[in-house]
């Protein structure tokens, strides 16, 4: 698989065909160009995953270059190739819009790293994109992921929404089993008719019957007129049935009776009237524990379970969460309007190793966190405060305020600051982007 295809601007022509060679070799396709207005034009006509370009070129300089690609090709990321004395000059340029910079002479491996990066991050920005692009044209009803798992439900769930038939959805909580009750109903006949969720947990038993059934006028006090139940105002269209497991039995036979005869009977009234909905219900389990405890119907547990659809739980799609955090982020960042970020390399990977009980309504609520910078402390700023904080991150912290005293106390030269820190320059390269420093550097 092709790693990623660069565009590569330097002057320097032995540079740039060693750096050619280097990629093409490890599995990168390369336009190079010694001439910065021919490899403008290429990006113009072609855009390439990442561009590299020298800060100092005759004529047509690289911060000129990054002004005109961020004017009109603003997702395409630009990462700047920089001597000694032009750091000051490429922090500058990052907060200009570069992706980043690395420091010639430069070493190898490091330029394999940060292009594997670049290239993941702008791909992942673009399966965000058609990701957000379905999400519009479904209505909010498109099931995100691009795991083994998530393509068979998207196939499951499109194969039977052509059916008119009632489904069961078993998943644990928050894994999104309203999300898929919704995308059945949008891509079934019935789409242009309501979509009418009923919690089955949240409804009292005392008024369960006249919210779902409807009742007489006269029926219990305070019925001053007739009343039409959520399954008549469905008519044409979905009923879900959100937590079916928690139904109260004595209402289990009449759902029972509906689902076999579609017809309904007001509370207070003696006489049926016919609806025409489909049934979609969920439920966290299998319901075989609650029909062993005789919470649960047997009967109308297999009536139900014609068909089911399986979500499967974040922890067997770890894959996903990449993709899922980014999309969430990005949506909080509009909605609340702030400037999106992406998430750092060392942050997906924390995510994928989490256990994700909540599934994938606990990992919305991290990434809205993200969006709104409230999940992250800066150097010197414990995540946690008083004793909560972990030991971990607050070693992290303090690495990260050590590394920025030395930056500043280096006027901004990183190799002058690695020899201060006494680890290698490449090594505290990486620290500065674990950490997220550059934007905090000032310049000299």
């Amino acid at each position: 698989m092709n790693r990623g295809r660069i565009l590569l601007v330097d002057d320097d022509r032995d540079l740039l065909k060693a750096a050619t060679d280097w990629l093409e070799i490890n599995g990168f396709s390369v336009a190079a160009f010694h001439r910065p207005e021919e490899g403008f034009r290429q990006v113009m006509r072609d855009e390439p995953d990442v561009v590299v370009t020298d800060i100092r070129m005759p004529g047509i300089d690289g911060m000129t270059l990054l002004s005109s690609i961020v004017r009109q090709r603003g997702d395409v990321p630009v990462i700047l190739m920089t001597g000694h004395g032009d750091v000051t000059l490429a922090v500058k340029a990052m907060k200009q819009g570069a992706e980043d910079f690395i420091e010639k002479p430069y070493d190898a491996d490091h330029l394999l790293s940060i292009l594997d990066k670049a290239v993941e991050k702008r791909r992942m920005k673009q399966e965000i994109a058609r990701l957000q692009g379905i999400v519009q044209e479904g209505g909010g009803a498109a099931i995100v992921g691009d795991s083994q798992a998530i393509r068979d439900l998207r196939n499951r769930v499109q194969m039977l929404a052509g059916v008119d038939i009632d489904v069961l959805i078993i998943g644990e909580t928050g894994t999104g089993k309203e999300l898929v009750a919704q995308a059945l109903h949008r891509q079934s006949r019935r789409s242009a008719g309501p979509f009418m969720a009923i919690n089955c947990a949240a409804l009292p038993e005392s008024v369960f019957e006249s919210e779902v059934f409807g009742h007489a006028k006269g029926a219990f006090t305070g019925a001053l007129s007739d009343r039409e139940g959520k399954f008549e105002h469905a008519a044409g269209g979905t009923v879900f049935l959100d937590e079916v497991e928690s139904m109260p039995l004595s209402l289990q036979a009449k759902i029972l009776r509906v689902l076999q005869e579609r017809v309904i009977e007001r509370l207070g009234e003696n006489r049926l009237r016919p609806v025409d909905i489909r049934i979609v219900a969920a439920a966290k389990s299998d319901l075989s524990g609650e029909i062993a405890a005789g919470r649960f119907r047997e009967d109308l547990f297999y009536r139900l379970a014609t068909v089911d659809v399986r979500i499967p739980p974040l922890r067997q799609r770890k894959e996903d969460i990449g993709l899922l955090f980014g999309h969430f982020a990005s949506l909080a960042a509009h909605r609340y309007g702030r400037v999106e970020r992406s998430a750092p390399a060392d942050l997906l990977t924390r995510l994928r190793q989490e256990e994700w009980r909540g599934n994938v309504r606990e990992l919305k609520a991290r990434a809205e966190r993200f969006a709104l910078g409230l999940d992250e402390a800066g150097p010197g700023e414990s995540p946690a405060t008083g004793d909560a904080a972990a030991l971990p991150e607050l070693l992290a912290a303090y690495e990260a305020e050590l590394i920025c005293r030395a930056i500043e106390a280096s006027d901004g030269h990183t190799a002058k600051a690695a020899a201060r820190l006494g680890i290698p320059h490449r090594t505290l390269n990486e620290k500065i982007a674990r950490f997220g420093l550059r934007e905090r550097r000032t310049e000299p």
